[in-house]
């Protein structure tokens, strides 16, 4: 069956992602990698360019690589630089806009959220609310009118939390619920699925089925079953794999998610139907 990864990012695109050695950046690539079971540490070397990040792609049988970009202090991915990323080859690099609100204010981060969309061709933007340089939750005011946008443009906003959250307060999915009720036609993808709040979340995705959970590495973490078993219920379309590249190997997370006990139309579901149902892909042909 076809495979859409939710959570992708090349090497390249910032020495976030380890595209500098002997850096801590580097170092720290290295460090989550073995923190989330990596049986390759240094698998992420191989996509320093671009022909190096779709052979990872071929090796694990991934179709469409969803790159979803970052723009908080310490990293920003330009969406320009993304955007020329995706021309090397649009049917199989998907990019997801970023902008941050705190940095461009209001007026100037919509602004550029609606020339992500309507001029880039993105097919989503990413809201980092809890590492902006004032952190937020997700269901800050400041983000309403982003997730508006959104809504009005038909595509989905990307909502990102999880375990290295600075502050662990702000890492909360039951922000998520007020979201979801105020924008009832907004898809919503939970990125790292607001891990080890794993309950609160999947209480959400219940009341909501505009939420969609992404867990990506954390899906295998102490816990993450409850995800799964969520997925193999009511969860079933709004659950989706992620492998979370670089910090965690392309190949091995397939692997991995074929493994966790999903019944068969789970498991298509989460792989490829979802996400093609979600941005449009074009995978169901």
């Amino acid at each position: 069956m076809p495979i859409a990864d939710m959570r992708s990012r090349p090497t390249f695109l910032h020495k976030f992602f380890g595209a500098e050695p002997d850096t801590p950046e580097f170092g720290v690539v290295r460090w989550l990698n073995e923190r989330v079971g990596t049986t390759e540490i240094d698998h992420f070397t191989r996509g320093m360019d671009v022909e190096g990040f779709s052979a990872e792609m071929d090796g694990a049988g991934i179709d469409v690589a969803v790159m979803v970009a970052r723009s908080v202090p310490g990293v920003r991915v330009p969406n320009d630089a993304l955007a020329a990323v995706v021309r090397h080859d649009p049917k199989r690099l998907v990019g997801i806009a970023s902008v941050d609100p705190v940095e461009l204010g209001r007026d100037a981060a919509l602004a550029e959220a609606k020339r992500a969309v309507t001029e880039l061709g993105f097919k989503g933007i990413n809201l980092d609310a809890g590492f902006y340089g004032d952190a937020m939750r997700a269901d800050d005011e400041r983000l309403m009118p982003l997730y508006e946008l959104c809504q009005d443009l038909k595509v989905p906003a990307f909502v990102m939390s999880g375990p290295t959250t600075p502050d662990l307060r702000l890492n909360d999915p039951l922000a998520v619920d007020r979201v979801a009720k105020t924008f009832p036609k907004l898809p919503l993808v939970c990125c790292h699925g607001f891990y080890p709040n794993v309950a609160d979340m999947v209480t959400v995705a219940f009341r909501n089925e505009n939420v969609f959970v992404s867990p990506d590495m954390y899906t295998f973490a102490p816990g993450g079953g409850l995800y799964v078993e969520a997925a193999n219920g009511f969860m079933k379309d709004q659950f989706l794999f992620g492998s979370s590249f670089p910090f965690r190997p392309m190949g091995q997370g397939v692997e991995d998610f074929r493994s966790l006990g999903l019944n068969d139309e789970s498991l298509e579901a989460a792989l490829w139907r979802n996400a093609d149902r979600l941005l449009g892909l074009g995978l169901h042909a």
